[in-house]
């Protein structure tokens, strides 16, 4: 079985370390855990990865980063790399983003920050089974 790629973006490094602890606790070696502070960072990963041969299976994403928010990063990803399950995590995205997203590149969901662990675990688990 070929190994599979969680992305965590967020312009916080303390949410990144947390998110990267969080999901290594519960998921161990069978992912690769990559963290990028930026959507131009979290691309350039991507495609990397893509160059490699591993297929990223979830994006976790905050929306409101410097340079390109969260929102535009996924579309583009929706484009770039449809198959790719997108989260937005985050407490400040206006609903307009979060409908654009629905509507335009197929977001899974969205987690309001402060999240809870077990929430983030469960959405993770039914995004990589939605991956599949």
């Amino acid at each position: 079985m070929e190994r599979k790629a969680i992305i965590c973006v967020d312009d916080e490094i303390i949410i990144l370390e947390s998110l990267r602890e969080q999901l290594e606790k519960h998921f161990g070696d069978t992912y690769l855990y990559e963290t990028a502070e930026s959507a131009e960072e979290a691309m350039e990963i991507l495609d990397e990865l893509d160059e490699e041969g591993i297929d990223v299976a979830i994006i976790v994403c905050d929306w409101l980063m410097p340079g390109m928010k969260g929102d535009k990063f996924l579309l583009q990803i929706d484009l770039k790399y449809p198959r790719v399950v997108k989260v937005l995590l985050t407490g400040q995205a206006d609903q307009e983003s979060v409908d654009t997203l629905q509507d335009l590149a197929d977001l899974f969901t969205l987690i309001p920050k402060p999240w809870n662990k077990e929430e983030l675990i469960k959405v993770i688990k039914s995004g990589l089974q939605e991956n599949e």
